[in-house]
Order: structure tokens, then C-alpha cells, then sequence
């Protein structure tokens, strides 16, 4: 195991800029192969982007969450969907590091090893001999087809004790994929399903889901790494709102790029940008990302801090990253919807790219744990004094 140098996060963000016009390049047919593009995952792993959260004495990063959203928005501006399947990798790799170490010694042995996963406990496990026996299905799993490795979750039943959720280390390999991905929005991330028929997973490679979403490893050499001094659902909040961050961005630029051309049709502007609608139109749009920012950055403040620090966790600090999270969601959206509407009905064709940035944020905002609905609601119910509805906080 040697350390590689650890770029900056001014160079990750920049090797992740260069890639942006190669990701606008490959966006049509990943939309439409209903997957990455396999140049746009080699060039991902020569700019060291899947070693962000892989621990150093791999060759990783360990890189901050600041970097994850830095990065992340990035890639956004060149394709959401790439960026989406990025920072589902960071998620799964850096629970991977709080498995005991042989099991990373395994799982990091394979360079810029790609894991995906869930945290839908839509699968039944069974105790045998040395591990467990798996049986089920699991759905949206981001980046499937190039991933080495995937993170299941499963209820154990065993016949002493209470059911129980537990999260396991799978190679691909051992499943089955179901190429079921059809979707009006991020097609481009093959979220496709996986099957496990009969599966054995040694022990080793089995952790309580309790453990997981609390940040406790079960690795000896990770228990003082600072990555690892949180509970995982501040981290996967930190992990996904770049791609957020970079769709509205990304429409924001493809509004201007268009707008010098175009003029509003049925009315006497013949250059849109002298109407005062869209001065209201782009400040306002702009204003709701420079918001988004905000939270976005907040989020990762907060759990780089603590991470560093090692201070307690509140709950309060806990549904606020939710919140944080939910705020990024509903602020980009409303800004793409501005800039869509905008656009006007040549916007709608194709070839254009802010109609698949508009679906592409329009279903990440109802990914389950992402819904500004619901994240807003659970902060609310903690600022008025109720517990949370939820354990994933």
C-alpha cells in the first residue's frame, strides 16, 4: 500500500472543470444509452475523482465534502447525470471504509475502484455457516454498470432475536442486473435494479445498518481518520448537492449562451436581453443559486468542522444537513424553472441542453432522501421539540 501525493481541492476542482466539455460531448448518448459513457468513466479515473474518499493508505484522497460539493458542481455544469453517478460512488466508498480492514484490503485493492448502493433494506438475509444468505432486489442503484463492488442492505432474521437491518460488501459479479432504467430525468445514470438470488456473504463483509448510519467503523486503522467522525447521513448530504449545484449552473449558462440570438416572439423585443422580464427572470434565477450555495456550503462546513474537531453530533445539527440538503433542492429547481421558462418553445427540442437539465433536476428533487418536502418537514418537527420521524438523520 503506498500513498499517492493528495491533490488540492483547487486541483481536484479544476481537473473536474477540464472535464466539463467532454461530459457536454457524451451527454446525448449517455441520455440515450441510459448510461454513462465509458470514455466519460476512463477520464473520471485519470483525474482521480473516485479516489476522493478512498482512505491514503490506498492511494486515496480522503478528501473533504467541501471538495465532494466543489467537484460535484463542476461535473453538474457538463452533465448532472455523470455528476449524480459520481457522488453516488463517494457514498458506498466511504461507508466501505468503516468495514473491518481485510475487508478493504479487498475491496481497495482494485484501482479507482467504483462501489454503488442503497439504503433500502428491500432484501431478506439469513444466518448460516460463516456469513449470511441473501435473497432480493434493490432499486436505483446509480452507476451499476461500471461499479466493482456493491453496498447492499437486508433485514436478518434469525430465529433468537428481533429482525434486524444489516449493510454488506457484494461484488458485482454476484448479481444480477435488470436493465429496467426508463426515466423522464437523470436517465444517463444507469439507476438501474440488482438481484441477489441465494447469495452468500461471509461475515466479514456484514455490518449492523445502526453501525453505518452512525459513522462507527469496525475498521481499526480508520477509527481516528477524521473522514470517518460522522454519521452517515450529514456525509451523504455533503456527498449529493454539488450535482444540484452544477445543473443550475449549467442552465444558467446555456440561457446565456442562447440569449444574445434569440427574441421574444409575438411582442416588439427583438433582443431578449433588452426586455426588462428578463432582467427580473436571470437576477432572480441567479439570486436562488447564489442561495443554494449557500446552504450547500453550510452543509459541508458543518460536517468538514466537526469531522475535524471530533465534537458531538446534536440531533438539531443532524436534521439541519437535511435540511441544508432539502433547502439545495428546492432553491436550484425553482432557479432552472425560471431560466426554462425563459427559454421559451424552442427550449423543449432535444438537441437543447437545458430541457434535460431541467428533468434532471426535476428527479433528483424526488429522490427520497433529497425531497425538499420532507427534509423541511423533519427539521421543522425537531425545532419544535417532537423526535424525528425517520432514522435517517
Amino acid at each position: 500500500m503506498v500513498e499517492s501525493p493528495v491533490p488540492s481541492r483547487e486541483q481536484l476542482v479544476e481537473r473536474a472543470r477540464q472535464l466539463v466539455p467532454l461530459l457536454q460531448k457524451h451527454a446525448a448518448w449517455a441520455e440515450e444509452n441510459r448510461r454513462p459513457h465509458d470514455e466519460t468513466i476512463e477520464a473520471l479515473a485519470d483525474a482521480g475523482i473516485f479516489k476522493m474518499r478512498v482512505p491514503t493508505r490506498y492511494g486515496g484522497y480522503e478528501s473533504d465534502t467541501r471538495t465532494l460539493v466543489d467537484v460535484g458542481a463542476e461535473l453538474g455544469r457538463g452533465d448532472g447525470s455523470v455528476s449524480w453517478v459520481e457522488s453516488v460512488y463517494t457514498i458506498p466508498t466511504w461507508m466501505s471504509g468503516l468495514f473491518p480492514d481485510e475487508v478493504q484490503d479487498e475491496v481497495f485493492s482494485t484501482p479507482d475502484v467504483r462501489v454503488c448502493g442503497t439504503l433500502s433494506p428491500s432484501a431478506m438475509a439469513t444466518p448460516t455457516d460463516g456469513g449470511i444468505v441473501v435473497n432480493g432486489k434493490w432499486g436505483f442503484i446509480s452507476g451499476a454498470h461500471h461499479a466493482h463492488w456493491q453496498e447492499i442492505v437486508a433485514v436478518l432474521v434469525r430465529p433468537d432475536t428481533e429482525p434486524m437491518p444489516i449493510v454488506a460488501l457484494v461484488p458485482m459479479t454476484d448479481l444480477k442486473v435488470i436493465d429496467d432504467w426508463y426515466t423522464s430525468g437523470l436517465q444517463g445514470t444507469g439507476s438501474v435494479s440488482t438481484v441477489a438470488q441465494d447469495l452468500f456473504v461471509p461475515q466479514s463483509r456484514v455490518l449492523p445498518l445502526p453501525a453505518i448510519l452512525e459513522g462507527q467503523p469496525a475498521s481499526k486503522l480508520n477509527a481516528d481518520a477524521a473522514m470517518y467522525r460522522a454519521p452517515l447521513l450529514p456525509v451523504a448530504s455533503a456527498s449529493s448537492v454539488g450535482t444540484l449545484i452544477g445543473l443550475a449552473k449549467g442552465a444558467r449558462e446555456a440561457f446565456f449562451e442562447r440569449m444574445p440570438n434569440r427574441k421574444i416572439t409575438y411582442t416588439t423585443y427583438a433582443k431578449q436581453a433588452e426586455a426588462p422580464l428578463t432582467h427580473l427572470q436571470v437576477a432572480e434565477a441567479t439570486m436562488k443559486i447564489d442561495e443554494a450555495e449557500f446552504h450547500a456550503h453550510r452543509l459541508a462546513t458543518l460536517v468538514d468542522t466537526k469531522c475535524v474537531d471530533g465534537s458531538p453530533w446534536t440531533l438539531l445539527e443532524r436534521v439541519q444537513c437535511r435540511a441544508d440538503l432539502g433547502a439545495v433542492g428546492r432553491l436550484t429547481r425553482e432557479a432552472v424553472d425560471i431560466f426554462m421558462t425563459a427559454s421559451g418553445g424552442s427550449s423543449i427540442f432535444n438537441d437543447m441542453p437545458i430541457q434535460r437539465i431541467h428533468r434532471d433536476l426535476c428527479a433528483a428533487n424526488q429522490h427520497a432522501l433529497m425531497h425538499p418536502n420532507t427534509n423541511t418537514e423533519l427539521y421543522g418537527r425537531v425545532l419544535c421539540g417532537l423526535e424525528p420521524n425517520s432514522q435517517y438523520v
